[in-house]
């Protein structure tokens, strides 16, 4: 194929990797709907363990705000927006392809990290109301700051563990991993029967119960045991 584009092609996103001083290129960004049953109860909808549903977010620099160790990153408040809403969620970065992957098989995962899946809450529910994808909602520029990757290899896989966020140092979301609906391994397990999954993926697997609206001036602090946390301010 030419590379002889008639304007420079973006670059891929990196994600710094803890403990190396490569970065992890950013391919896609899948996303799970409802993936446990009190952030479902509260979305107004019952948790039943039907098939997961997924959606994207773009992977470009405009959407994928790397956070690195130990500093705050500031984001801007949306346009179009009266109700912007945080959703804390553990990110599964994928390192190895495959198709049709059996649950057991944990060899696809290159490691994991923190992440927000920021969504125009006001804009979401009215384009599901219409019947109307969900992008001007959750797709957005700076809708996805993510932490550092810990590879699988530091910490082994995770299938428990506290997730929690605060904003302003006050707890708002509070779960843990083990109430996910589909776990990890599920979840890669039914999202390669769609896609076929490739290094550089990115899956954020869900929020707990406790979304609400963050206004400019605001931190958050989003952590997962064993992972980074990341600190991100609304400006």
């Amino acid at each position: 194929m030419s590379d002889n584009f008639v304007f420079p092609a973006p670059a891929a996103v990196g994600l710094p990797i803890n403990g190396s001083d490569a970065s992890f290129p950013v391919r896609r960004v899948y996303c799970v709907g409802r993936n446990y049953a009190a952030h479902a109860r509260e979305m107004g909808f019952d948790p039943d363990r039907e098939p997961p549903f997924f959606f994207c977010k773009p992977n470009d620099a405009q959407s994928i705000v790397p956070v690195p160790e130990g500093r705050t990153v500031a984001i801007p408040y949306p346009s179009r927006t009266d109700n912007y809403h945080y959703e804390i969620e553990l990110v599964v970065a994928i390192g190895k392809a495959g198709r049709d992957i059996a649950p057991e098989d944990a060899s696809h995962i290159f490691g994991y990290a923190v992440g927000l899946d920021m969504t125009r809450r006001d804009l979401q529910m009215r384009m599901r109301e219409q019947g109307r994808p969900w992008e001007i909602g959750k797709a957005f520029d700076y809708s996805a700051p993510i932490g550092p990757i810990t590879p699988l290899a530091h910490n082994g896989p995770l299938d428990s563990g506290a997730i929690t966020l605060t904003v302003d140092g006050k707890i708002v979301q509070s779960s843990d991993l083990a109430n996910l609906i589909w776990n990890v391994s599920d979840t890669i397990a039914q999202l390669s029967t769609l896609f076929e999954l490739r290094p550089g993926d990115l899956i954020m697997t869900g929020t707990p119960e406790g979304v609400g609206a963050v206004r400019p001036g605001q931190t958050m602090v989003g952590s997962v045991d064993g992972l980074s946390p990341i600190h991100v301010q609304i400006v």
